[in-house]
């Protein structure tokens, strides 16, 4: 969902409360939505109806395929909060909306604590939910870290700490995070001593003592080998812990590949090198704790307490405070302007969906209806889009189908396919990434330049090496070397570990069981032998 004091956590004792919070495991049969007008009561107690009659909605913080942010104002006090409005067309599925339930009543749960952002009140009116949450002005973590230009192990220690001792309040409370990545720690303010905030609770779910999830979500690069195995508990939020600490420590992730199926080999393959730069000059007990929270095997994997307990986070002077390598730096800085460029990428597509994906839709079932049943199987949806001059394949078409098939008969009424026509949108048509790319090529010459990258990315990020960090980027982007990347190498990027596709967080589900199902088919388990690693790219020079 994500937007955005303390006491110690204490335990979940109250297993009562917990088990209050809706499970992900154990979800209500869905019910097939009704034909038209499909307008859901979502919230269970919201604070009230209409937000304007407390707050003021302001400038736009944010959007995504769900709804707006905006910064608001309490109109009693004048104290300023992020709103986050979630409109109810674009909650397409009953899982869709239990998603929303859990996230709040998740937020409700968990402690007020100064590193997790609050939720202040909750709104439902007839046409969207409002979640007003404590407002984050300050940077993103990787943000900040560039923006001071000086950064040492002893730092990367203290934002480590942080975040486990996040993840410990999770765990204390029977919650599973399942999703921590840089991108959802925000600072609270732009002062040097502003408290870094964890802001998104989306995939989170409450768990009980030896429970096993076995549902494909989260960031790819963040995920843990059980995961994609299909059988996992809340040590994942340790392993995705242990991510962040190696690309902390050294600018890049540890499991690295030019796509999602080679990202997730190299996952469950679990090798990391500490022979490569810049590790040698990494002390003994940061590399002890990397590699102790990256361990492939959930059961030896230290818990959030004993990572706590480790010599390393443990007594924080006893840290090297030397500086990191330029190196270091420079690559942390190309991994987060490549995530901001992509970032703003998908934003640009995502607004450019949001303005009428729907039109047309019953003319389009019609259609492809041929026997007037009210109902197309995949046969009649394949034959039907092909006439429109779309041919997605057939992998893609049963996904779509699986995702949204509320009844489960294998075919699409057409409730379900207004469901389905969004992601064919959003998976066949060529214009959304087109109308991404004509966002960065300002001069409309049918290329990208540097000078139009560091223009559009400087109200992104703040670096003073973007152009450096962007030049380097056009090494591995421009894959012609002409200096300028085409809308070819443009797309090629926006595909390349990252599925701009995803219409729903049911679709993003399907999408990764799917591929979960795939690596367990090939028995990837072990890395073939014989096989080269995939490194991340040199980008640095170094």
């Amino acid at each position: 969902m994500g937007n955005q004091n303390t006491t110690h956590a204490k335990p979940a004792a109250n297993m009562r409360e917990i088990n209050n919070i809706p499970n992900a495991n154990a979800r209500p049969k869905p019910q097939p939505q009704p034909r038209t007008g499909f307008n859901p009561h979502v919230l269970r107690n919201p604070t009230g109806h209409n937000i304007k009659y407390h707050y003021s909605l302001g400038q736009v913080l944010g959007s995504d395929q769900f709804g707006v942010t905006y910064l608001c104002t309490d109109l009693e006090t004048g104290e300023k909060s992020a709103c986050k409005s979630i409109l109810k067309r674009n909650l397409r599925t009953p899982m869709d909306i239990e998603d929303v339930r859990r996230e709040i009543e998740i937020m409700k749960h968990l402690p007020r604590h100064s590193n997790i952002v609050a939720l202040k009140d909750t709104y439902e009116d007839n046409d969207a939910v409002h979640i007003v949450m404590e407002l984050c002005e300050g940077e993103e973590l990787f943000d900040r870290i560039l923006d001071r230009g000086h950064y040492t192990e002893r730092a990367a220690a203290k934002i480590m700490r942080t975040i486990v001792e996040v993840v410990q309040i999770f765990h204390i409370h029977g919650v599973m995070h399942r999703d921590l990545k840089p991108e959802n720690f925000l600072f609270a303010n732009m002062k040097e001593n502003a408290a870094m905030k964890l802001i998104d609770f989306g995939l989170s779910v409450s768990f009980k003592p030896g429970e096993r999830f076995s549902e494909i979500v989260g960031s790819c690069f963040y995920m843990a080998p059980e995961v994609l195995k299909r059988n996992y508990g809340p040590e994942v939020d340790i392993w995705s812990a242990g991510v962040i600490m190696y690309i902390l420590l050294c600018g890049y992730p540890p499991f690295w590949a030019d796509t999602e199926v080679g990202i997730c080999r190299e996952i469950l393959c679990s090798t990391i090198n500490f022979n490569i730069d810049p590790w040698p000059r990494v002390s003994s007990n940061a590399k002890d704790l990397v590699k102790k929270m990256l361990n492939p095997d959930p059961k030896r994997r230290l818990t959030a307490q004993q990572v706590l307990e480790h010599p390393w986070l443990f007594n924080g002077k006893a840290v090297p405070n030397v500086a990191f390598d330029e190196a270091v730096w420079s690559r942390l800085g190309q991994y987060t302007v490549m995530n901001k460029l992509k970032k703003l990428a998908l934003r640009v597509i995502a607004e450019h969906l949001l303005m009428d994906e729907v039109a047309g839709t019953k003319e389009v079932f019609d259609m492809m209806d041929t026997r007037k049943k009210g109902k197309i199987n995949i046969l009649q949806l394949r034959n039907g889009l092909q006439k429109l001059g779309q041919f997605p394949n057939d992998e893609d078409l049963q996904l779509l189908i699986e995702s949204v098939d509320l009844d489960g008969d294998g075919a699409l009424n057409y409730s379900e396919f207004e469901a389905v026509n969004v992601h064919l949108k959003r998976m066949a048509n060529d214009a959304h990434i087109r109308k991404a790319f004509c966002f960065f090529d300002i001069n409309r010459s049918g290329y990208i330049e540097v000078q139009e990258l560091c223009y559009v990315l400087s109200h992104e990020v703040n670096l003073k090496g973007l152009e450096r960090a962007i030049r380097a980027i056009m090494v591995e982007v421009d894959t012609d070397k002409d200096g300028r990347i085409s809308y070819a190498e443009f797309a090629a990027m926006m595909k390349a570990g990252t599925d701009w596709r995803k219409a729903s967080r049911q679709y993003s589900r399907e999408h990764f069981n799917r591929l979960g199902r795939r690596l367990t088919m090939d028995r990837v388990d072990r890395f073939p032998q014989g096989q080269t690693r995939v490194t991340w790219p040199n980008w640095s020079g170094s």
